[in-house]
């Protein structure tokens, strides 16, 4: 027994000495005790859900009618915006020219100078045409002393003197005849030759001819100019003043002057330089009126037409817009850009818009497809689709539609279905499904 007893307490000593749990362990065995216990609590709680709430719930009250507000369908036009690019031109643009040869005295216009009618562009040296003009003046001053002798006629101081030259010649001839008389007596008695007989007959023959020269004379100048030698002397006074007047003409070419208003472009000579008939002295575009040259995009070749409307812009002129319609569309494609350029007429454009810049446009292109024009409001969107809703025994019905063109807050659609005078959803149709009811607000 006292064998036994000792084995019992040795034991006892032994268990007494176990060491204690790690904390680790104790870790370990607070982690799995709260596991058991949060299993518990949820087998617990649906042990404890009431048969009330395991039942199916029961159905839905019926939705009340949703207020909507709806307009009626009209008819429209429909526009597309096309974006384009063009470029500013002068819609005049002429070169001054020389229209005399000379050498250029002066140059009185720079680039950049606005000009008018009649504005002195260059001057030529003048020499040349002034003496052209002096000597066809003379000329027609002789021409005119001629024809107003003419048309006096002959004066009486003329006619006493031709009367003088006949009696003088009718002396001289009866001189002749006698002289010539005495020397056919003489060479009959053979006193004379022959030959002295036929230089008397001669002698008396040129008298004749002297005395009938002056009798011809005579009656010139008492008969006067006829109306033929009139006439052709006017004729001559004539000639000489268009000989002045284009010998003045000339004159006056040689100051160079504009025929019309603008802005020296470029110039193209300078002082001392020998120009002929023709020659360039400058270049000049109209500043008032300038053309706009658009590009229209191939897919919009032959589409275009004069008088659809057009919104201007340029990058240099921010503050810039201008509204106007197409003045003409160019036959032919570009050789650049292979495409068809339009013209826009600009006939008051701001005083800082040149040629050459940039202009972009936004050109309206109405729809050939028959369409109805709504508020943008009036259009929903659900996959990728334009949805609008009628209305028909109070519910909504859901229509899809056809959207032609978006022109900001108005939208062009089609759809076979919709009529002139439909009504269709203009507010409430957010969240709005077909067959719905619906009550229009009063």
């Amino acid at each position: 027994m006292p064998t036994s007893d000792s084995q019992v307490s040795v034991s006892n000593r032994e268990e007494l000495q176990t060491p204690p749990p790690s904390p680790r362990s104790q870790k370990r065995w607070w982690l799995l005790l709260m596991l058991l216990v949060g299993a518990g609590g949820v087998g617990l709680g649906r042990g404890l859900t009431p048969a009330s709430q395991a039942t199916a719930p029961a159905a839905a009250k019926p939705q009340p009618p949703r207020p909507i507000e709806t307009i009626a369908l009209t008819s429209g036009t429909a526009t597309r915006s096309t974006s384009m690019l063009g470029q500013v031109e002068a819609s005049e643009s002429a070169t001054v020219r020389t229209r005399t040869s000379g050498v250029v005295q002066q140059v009185l216009v720079q680039p950049g100078d606005r000009i008018t009618p009649g504005t002195v562009v260059a001057i030529l040296d003048d020499t040349d045409q002034r003496l052209a003009v002096a000597e066809a003046r003379a000329r027609l001053a002789q021409a005119r002393s001629e024809l107003a002798r003419l048309e006096v006629g002959t004066r009486q101081e003329i006619i006493a003197q031709r009367q003088a030259e006949v009696r003088a010649a009718q002396a001289r001839e009866q001189e002749a005849q006698d002289n010539s008389e005495r020397t056919r007596s003489l060479v009959t008695t053979g006193a004379l030759s022959r030959r002295e007989l036929v230089e008397a007959e001669s002698r008396t023959d040129a008298a004749r001819g002297e005395r009938m020269q002056a009798q011809a004379e005579l009656a010139e100048a008492t008969a006067g100019p006829t109306r033929e030698e009139i006439e052709a002397q006017r004729a001559n006074v004539a000639a000489a003043e268009s000989a002045l007047s284009q010998a003045e003409l000339a004159l006056q070419r040689t100051r160079i002057r504009a025929v019309s208003s603008g802005v020296i472009q470029t110039r193209q000579v300078s002082s001392g330089d020998l120009v002929e008939s023709g020659d360039e002295i400058a270049t000049k575009v109209n500043g008032t009126q300038l053309d706009v040259f658009l590009e229209v995009p191939e897919s919009l070749s032959g589409s275009v037409r004069a008088g659809m409307p057009v919104e201007l812009t340029a990058r240099a002129l921010p503050n810039w817009r201008d509204r106007a319609t197409l003045t003409g569309i160019i036959p032919s494609a570009d050789t650049a850009s292979r495409r068809q350029r339009v013209r826009v007429r600009l006939s008051n454009p701001p005083a800082n818009l040149l040629p050459g810049m940039a202009v972009q446009a936004q050109l309206q292109l109405p729809s050939d497809t028959p369409s109805f024009v709504v508020p943008r409001d009036a259009l929903t969107r659900r996959e990728n689709r334009w949805l609008v809703f009628t209305i028909a025994d109070g519910k909504a019905r859901q229509l899809e539609v056809e959207l032609v063109a978006d022109m900001g807050e108005k939208m062009a659609i089609a759809n076979p279905q919709l009529s002139q005078g439909q009504a269709i959803v203009v507010r409430g149709g957010d969240g709005l499904k077909d067959g719905a009811a619906v009550s229009r607000k009063s």
